[in-house]
């Protein structure tokens, strides 16, 4: 009997989720501005900036009066779910702020770090890559060099401008001895 009863519920009969009904009807502006206790809302342009950056629905419908719904109908409604999602880098610039305030593990932090510094201003993951052939260096390199390096270790300041810091000189070293 319970799986009839699951049969026979509607999609539309799921709501409250913030999202459109399955349909997908276009939203009338209009009734949505009459309907909408944001529209109206006298701290709208605040309930909003607060919603695409990433501020807590529930705090936010206690600071405003505003239930979680309502708030997510806006926001669909007006299209700021996507502009939210672009500006992911304010949740991630949230993380990292309070990575002092509490007890949040290293990799945590390292983690939203090493994520907001994929994400671009537009809000897309960008994976950045740098691959250099040590060997084709190596080739570059004249004889004088190459003896210079194979008598002391010290490379061509070309070299490490190419390959950046090398070991020694990124502990706070130096390559000449």
């Amino acid at each position: 009997m319970n799986s009839q009863k699951q049969d026979r519920k509607k999609p539309s009969e799921n709501r409250g989720n913030g999202r459109h009904s399955e349909n997908n009807k276009p939203i009338n502006p209009g009734r949505h501005e009459y309907h909408c206790t944001i529209c109206s809302h006298a701290q709208r342009d605040e309930v909003e900036r607060a919603f695409l950056n990433w501020t807590s629905t529930s705090r936010m419908g206690k600071q405003y009066g505003l239930s979680r719904d309502s708030i997510y109908r806006h926001a669909n409604a007006l299209g700021l779910m996507e502009k939210r999602r672009r500006n992911v880098r304010a949740a991630l610039e949230k993380i990292i702020e309070k990575a002092g305030d509490v007890e949040v593990s290293a990799t945590a932090v390292v983690s939203a770090v090493a994520a907001y510094a994929k994400i671009n201003a537009n809000g897309q993951w960008i994976e950045r890559s740098e691959h250099v052939s040590l060997n084709e260096l190596f080739d570059r390199m004249t004889p004088q060099e190459m003896e210079n390096y194979a008598a002391n270790g010290t490379l061509p300041t070309w070299f490490e401008r190419t390959v950046g810091a090398t070991p020694t000189n990124s502990q706070g070293g130096s390559n000449v001895q």
